[in-house]
């Protein structure tokens, strides 16, 4: 049983592109009503590669932010649980002891591990600082989302319970697997094979192993872990 902290928020604009964003968030002062695509009181700006079913809430471990204000001390007391855009927040949990598939319940919601968060440039732009997604990334501190199997209510200091184990590997496990420059395929197979896991996420891990399969003398390089600012792509 783990205690999680709570954040919703709506859409700002960045401070120096003055792009939309819903990276902002703010704790939650009640119960909130949560849906297949997020909670109700939440928002997010770019659609396409935030937000949607199976990417309806975030979590990011609270013991993450140490290492990253050891690693960004200018900015150390910026870092602080809900700034980095998630939903929920929680110490002693992390990427190490969850694993893909697994089904926990939350509140009188029941929601499911699906895939690992990949870190944006609007991160780093949000703090005025460069290069922390992509240490996010390399690190593995990515924390994860969640899609939602039964809707419900939560609160703050709702405990997360795990209602059933899933049959993958450890999110931990799955992330180094996948950012290896050429990782086994019979082992990439049975990872888009596990039950739970997101549907872009497996089709991403299928063209990769046709990738391989294809291309077997060929140097291989590991796919891009965190979404880079669209001029810069």
């Amino acid at each position: 049983m783990v205690q999680i902290s709570l954040f919703v928020g709506g859409i700002r604009l960045l401070p120096e592109s003055g792009r939309p964003t819903g990276i902002y968030k703010q704790p939650a002062s009640g119960p909130l009503e949560l849906g297949p695509a997020g909670f109700a009181a939440d928002r997010q700006a770019d659609l396409r590669v935030h937000g949607g079913p199976e990417k309806a809430v975030h979590l990011y471990p609270a013991a993450h932010y140490a290492r990253l204000a050891a690693r960004f001390p200018e900015i150390a007391e910026a870092l602080v649980p809900g700034s980095l855009g998630e939903n929920l927040s929680a110490s002693g949990l992390d990427e190490t002891g969850v694993g893909v598939g697994d089904v926990w319940q939350l509140g009188s919601a029941r929601l499911q591990v699906c895939q690992p968060r990949t870190p944006c440039w609007k991160i780093d732009e949000r703090f005025a600082t460069e290069g922390i997604a992509q240490f996010i990334a390399e690190q593995q501190l990515t924390g994860w989302y969640w899609r939602v199997l039964s809707p419900g209510i939560v609160a703050p200091g709702d405990p997360l319970r795990l209602e059933q184990a899933g049959s993958g590997p450890t999110l931990a496990a799955a992330m180094q697997l996948w950012q290896s420059h050429r990782p086994p395929v019979a082992a990439l197979e049975q990872l888009a094979a596990t039950p739970g896991i997101a549907e872009h996420w497996r089709q991403k891990i299928d063209q990769r192993c046709a990738w391989l399969r294809s291309n077997p003398e060929t140097p291989a390089k590991a796919p891009t872990s965190f979404h880079v600012k669209p001029e810069q792509a």
